[in-house]
């Protein structure tokens, strides 16, 4: 692989140098010209095979480009959390190589948790330097499909169950991203809310939910962040794969929203060769001959749209404009990227990018309860701590699927406990329970042995022996990325936590009162326990710092200011996909009808509208200070057909730490001809406050902010009539309401 692509560069390079003595500089190759001339200038220098050659993957996660020309190849990389490892140019199974370890970023759920868009900027900027460095031409993220079921193994890769939140947080993702000439490839487009059956599962969705819930983030990615690739996903769609859906790619992608940048299949998501053709395909990526399960020689060249697709044209029973236009496509990723000579160096593994994983780490933590101000631990009063769990030691970066990765570092939340402590406290650790004592993904091996001859009950009575003696104790545990749980290609059985953990904290409960319960997932739990347990800090997957982040939080080193992307339901039957939607468990290799028949009522629309408590509402999360709203004021009573008004609304910290409060703007439509959720979230502001200061929080309401889609008209309304603006600190939380009406 390095001796291919070494060759290509220094082919392409002799290849310059001899047109600019030669005084012949093509347009394509001449970076003053207009970036459109430029495509054009190449495409009809390209004859038809090095075209289609373009279309699809020569190895496992790059496509050619055209070496006579000069015209580099491209390079995808696995994110969205790091830079995934090398592997073989035909394989799955290791490169070998020594300096193709990154930092692992924490996972978009915790990114979404922070309500922070400078955050997902940072993120973006970090990971975008790493993948620069390691020569990628495209990172395979972030993803924005929506939480629909808190059983979804792949919940912990995306931004939670509000379109408004993943909007405002995916556009400077890709902005950072991209700012480092390496495009974003936002996924998977879309519909894609479950992992089991994600091959084979059609979609039925009304156009509401599908305009209102699943879209919007997406369309935000495209119009907004500029998104250079976008990746299909796996399902269906109106009976029709969509990797190439009509409706969703040509229709709404390249029509209605103007996309202008490539469109990447999932790898294996192509079925078929004429419709690829036809309904805005542009690269199949696969792993074998048919990108995803049949193998035989000469792969590569038995993709939907390789030899199959010459064969079509050669036939005559095709033409070329559509291959012109998927062509016309790659070259502006290439022209953006790979020939872009103003392209950043980029960095590897540089403690600037350790520090930005640790501080959105901190801000992602979500403080879930504390009662009695068990947290932040007081060390003059803790001498000696118990850590229990087998998530305090476990490696949570390899494994879960294409985000697994290979790490330079990665410091344990008991390391990090540990570290922070030092000689103030004795840190003793007990397993407490046995998950997985795997630890091996794709080759990467995190050496760990956490084999266990222990039986549950012996490990369950040391834990609560030790935990009487404790002055505080700490259970680490909750999910992992192992098939069953937070998982690529597999979901969760139930809501309720494995292992037996329900039954070691209800036991550890009982043993000391001063209990305190991270659990790491990317996804909600069941807490039969939580009126017993008086601190509970949901941690998610943090990444290389996941130590440090977490013991600043606990020991109170930084206030948490972290807000839950999505309800936790104290039943798996309170969520909606599970009460009246549809959603498929069993694995079947036919296809399978899922219908969305919650519509728009997905997550805090849900419980609002139905008036379900859930366990922890949306936009949830404490601190360790307190802070008062004031009244929220209106500049006008009416807002004007056209117009729009601005609320503003006082926030003070009243407690005695510094400390930042996600102020969040719902707004609610009294009256409308169609059937719409108590309240929707339109706005969100992250403010810090020292001790005893005010600021002026302040949201502009438009026109956009009071529109549903009436799919009667197939077209954005917004109705005139009463509105209320909501100011609140969570879904539940509600703090200040003000009425206003929109004119005719």
């Amino acid at each position: 692989m390095i001796n291919k692509r070494l060759t290509a560069s220094v082919v392409a390079s002799l290849f310059c140098i001899h047109l600019v003595q030669a005084q012949t500089l093509p347009v394509y190759l001449d970076e003053s010209k207009p970036m459109e001339a430029r495509i054009e200038d190449a495409l009809q220098r390209m004859t038809l095979e090095e075209k289609v050659a373009m279309t699809h993957a020569q190895s496992k996660f790059s496509s050619p480009g055209v070496e006579r020309l000069g015209i580099p190849e491209v390079w995808m990389t696995d994110g969205p959390h790091g830079i995934r490892p090398e592997v073989l140019w035909d394989e799955w199974d290791q490169a070998g190589w020594t300096n193709d370890s990154c930092v692992a970023f924490p996972a978009l759920t915790c990114l979404a948790a922070t309500w922070n868009p400078d955050m997902a900027l940072l993120y973006g900027k970090s990971i975008g330097e790493e993948a620069r460095y390691r020569k990628k031409t495209v990172i395979l993220g972030p993803g924005v499909n929506i939480y629909r079921t808190p059983l979804n193994g792949r919940n912990f890769e995306y931004m939670g169950e509000d379109p408004y939140l993943a909007s405002r947080m995916v556009v400077p993702y890709i902005q950072g991203v991209q700012q480092n000439g390496v495009a974003a490839c936002v996924k998977h487009y879309a519909l894609n809310n479950h992992e089991v059956n994600r091959h084979t599962s059609n979609i039925i969705v009304d156009e509401r939910a599908l305009r209102e819930i699943y879209l919007p983030a997406f369309k935000a990615a495209v119009q907004e962040g500029k998104a250079w690739t976008l990746m299909a996903s796996y399902n269906l769609y109106q009976k029709q794969h969509v990797c190439h859906n009509q409706r969703l790619l040509n229709d709404i992608l390249k029509g209605e929203w103007g996309f202008d940048g490539a469109v990447v299949s999932d790898w294996g998501g192509v079925h078929d060769t004429e419709e690829a053709i036809h309904n805005g395909m542009d690269m199949e990526f696969g792993s074998w001959t048919n990108g995803l399960s049949a193998g035989t020689s000469n792969a590569y060249d038995n993709y939907y749209l390789a030899h199959p697709y010459l064969k079509l044209i050669r036939e005559g029973k095709v033409g070329t404009q559509e291959l012109d236009d998927k062509v016309r496509r790659i070259l502006r990723l290439i022209f953006r990227t790979e020939m872009n000579r103003n392209r950043p160096w980029g960095a590897l593994n540089s403690e600037a990018h350790y520090a930005a994983a640790r501080q959105i780490a901190e801000e992602g933590i979500v403080l879930l309860k504390n009662e009695g101000a068990v947290l932040p631990i007081d060390l003059s009063q803790a001498k000696r701590i118990l850590v229990v769990g087998e998530n305090a030691v476990k490696m949570m970066t390899v494994g879960g699927g294409s985000s697994s990765l290979k790490v330079q570092r990665e410091i344990s939340p008991l390391d990090g406990i540990r570290e922070r402590v030092g000689q103030q406290a004795e840190v003793l650790w007990v397993r407490g329970y046995v998950g997985d004592a795997s630890g091996e993904y794709n080759g990467v091996v995190t050496g760990q042995d956490l084999k266990e001859s222990r039986s549950p009950q012996e490990l369950i009575a040391e834990a609560v022996e030790e935990a009487r003696k404790a002055d505080y104790v700490i259970f680490i545990g909750g999910l992992n990325k192992s098939n069953g749980q937070d998982c690529e290609d597999s979901d969760r059985s139930g809501l309720n936590l494995s292992y037996g953990q329900d039954e070691l904290i209800a036991a550890l409960a009982q043993a000391n009162p001063r209990l305190v319960v991270v659990n790491i997932s990317g996804n909600a739990i069941a807490m039969p326990w939580v009126k017993e347990v008086p601190a509970i800090v949901q941690d998610w997957y943090v990444g290389s710092e996941a130590g440090p982040a977490l013991a600043s939080v606990l020991m109170g080193d930084v206030n948490p200011s972290g807000k839950l992307p999505f309800t936790f339901p104290v039943r798996l039957e309170d969520s909606p996909a599970h009460c009246v939607g549809e959603y498929t468990g069993q694995r079947s290799w036919e296809t399978v009808d899922v219908e969305y028949k919650e519509g728009i009522l997905v997550g805090y629309r849900w419980h609002d509208t139905k008036r379900i408590k859930p366990l922890f509402p949306f936009g949830h999360g404490l601190s360790y200070t307190t802070f008062r709203y004031g009244k929220a004021t209106i500049d006008s009573p009416v807002m004007k057909a056209d117009g729009k008004l601005t609320l503003t609304v006082p926030v003070t910290n009243a407690g005695n730490r510094p400390g930042a409060e996600v102020v969040q703007l719902y707004i609610r439509d009294v009256k409308s001809a169609l059937p719409r959720p108590l309240k929707e979230l339109k706005g969100f502001c992250k403010v810090r406050l020292q001790p005893g200061e005010t600021r002026e929080v302040t949201f502009t309401i438009d026109r956009e902010a009071l529109s549903y889609y009436d799919d009667n008209q197939s077209k954005w309304v917004a109705e005139p009539g009463k509105f209320e603006a909501i100011v609140a600190a969570s879904a539940t939380d509600i703090r200040s309401t003000v009425p206003f009406r929109l004119e005719e």
